[in-house]
């Protein structure tokens, strides 16, 4: 089906929706590099014409990876829910848009929407949209998960307490994680990229974290984010693991280069309810995703980059995680080249995410050769945080000396709590009161509490 507009005197045809799509997408170096993207901003003009006038049931009837070859593409289809896409059945993309739009349109009604709703029909109306309505829209959804505490409550920020070190040395991971629950980071989950795949190595990290969650009573999860297979392997061996990790994209292939298929990540999330160590939910995986995953993997199928994005989404959430986010700027200049693509980039995944009912949050970071500096990091963050963002990353100092990129830090996550007044999840704030960390405005104390004032131990532990 070829998809025509006139702009200008000049007709411009789009030969299929995969065309089209790309066409419409805001520039972004990915797009270029793969040969997709619009030759000018008047053929991207003339292709959101045309996208705006696209039924969505054109996305049910073509989809963009075929069917018979690829996995995610079958379990889009197949779990589609067609009495949840009824109240929108008879849209166009542009008309959809002005529906979520309208004052009448709120989160329920949104959440109640997104079985019904493909990875397709969301990236496609993402493209209609300002920045702005990508904030007005996601704010709207509150999408709730909960392991040891509730996560993506209206009107709170979670945040990924991420003290990596580049030798897994537990002494330094452990003086890091303090420093970050002193400051009141890690709701979400202390989560840490280990520098080596060595099973014995990542069990004494496990050991470590869930020993001083122990002792203080935490009410937090942990994750060392190790590829899944080693950690169910580490939970055969008795490891004490919370949420298992996995990194996911939209394509078979490009799982496939990561390692994981739908069948392995079932066995993951049934392995992970199997040890009910959650106590106030059951949602125990952790998934993150990208922009540019699947091209940069050769497995794009010739999908522009933030449509491919958000079809991991739809993996994502039919295996209920409590927490998934992008690294947004993580991958590159080679697929984010600035600032401000960055920023529409996580604006895009997160907007995305929430239509279809998954619970997200932002690595808001780039690497040190994009054009991006710490200024643009604070743009998105507070963006995201207007938008009801799940949960931020923060690292010791905004850079990750193991990783080699630039996020968010500690100190970042305060700003954003008295800013806007977002405290973490209702239990941990709890937990910060009880250990007297919170003053009576629910601010984090200038002085380090005596609960915690204590030495680090030589093997990581936080001793009297």
């Amino acid at each position: 089906m070829t998809y025509r507009a006139a702009l200008d005197g000049t007709s411009y045809a789009f030969t299929d929706l995969k065309r089209l799509l790309a066409r419409a997408s805001p520039m972004r170096s990915g797009d270029q590099l793969a040969g997709l993207s619009a030759a000018d901003d008047v053929e991207r003009v003339a292709a959101r014409y045309a996208l705006a006038d696209v039924p969505l049931t054109d996305f049910l009837e073509n989809p963009l990876v075929p069917y018979e070859t690829d996995d995610v593409t079958r379990l889009i289809v197949d779990t589609h829910d067609r009495a949840a896409f009824t109240p929108v059945a008879h849209m166009t993309v542009g008309a959809f848009r002005d529906w979520l739009l309208g004052y009448d349109v709120g989160g329920p009604t949104i959440a109640a929407l997104a079985p019904g709703l493909t990875p397709e029909m969301v990236a496609a109306v993402s493209k209609l949209m300002r920045n702005q309505d990508l904030i007005t829209v996601a704010r709207k959804v509150e999408v709730k998960t909960a392991f040891r505490n509730t996560q993506g409550l209206r009107g709170r920020l979670g945040s990924r307490l991420q003290p990596n070190h580049p030798t897994d040395d537990v002494r330094g991971i452990a003086v890091s994680m303090l420093d970050g629950l002193l400051m009141g980071v890690g709701d979400a989950v202390i989560g840490v990229n280990p520098a080596s795949d060595s099973l014995p190595d990542i069990k004494v990290l496990l050991d470590m974290i869930d020993g001083v969650r122990e002792r203080y009573d935490m009410p937090i999860q942990s994750c060392v984010l190790t590829h899944v297979t080693n950690t169910i392997r580490l939970m055969e061996r008795g490891a004490p693991v919370d949420l298992i990790f996995q990194s996911i994209a939209g394509s078979q292939a490009a799982n496939t280069g990561f390692g994981v298929t739908l069948d392995i990540l079932r066995e993951a999330d049934d392995a992970a309810r199997s040890l009910a160590r959650g106590t106030v939910g059951d949602n125990a995986l952790y998934f993150e995703t990208g922009q540019g995953a699947a091209l940069s993997a050769n497995a794009h199928h010739g999908v522009d980059q933030q449509t491919m994005e958000a079809r991991a989404y739809a993996v994502a959430r039919a295996f209920r995680p409590l927490l998934v986010n992008t690294v947004v700027g993580f991958i590159g200049p080679e697929y984010l080249y600035d600032g401000k693509q960055v920023i529409r980039a996580g604006l895009e995944d997160h907007f995305c995410a929430k239509l279809l009912g998954v619970p997200m949050g932002c690595d808001v970071c780039y690497t040190n050769h994009t054009m991006a500096d710490q200024d643009d990091m604070d743009d998105l963050m507070m963006l995201l945080t207007v938008a009801g963002v799940n949960f931020l990353i923060a690292v010791p100092g905004s850079d990750d000396v193991m990783l080699g990129y630039q996020s968010l830090s500690y100190h970042d996550i305060l700003t954003l709590r008295s800013t806007f007044d977002r405290p973490p999840a209702p239990e941990f704030e709890a937990w910060l009161r009880r250990q007297d960390m919170l003053t009576a405005e629910g601010r984090m104390r200038v002085s380090a509490p005596q609960q915690l004032g204590r030495v680090i131990g030589p093997t990581g532990g936080l001793v009297a």
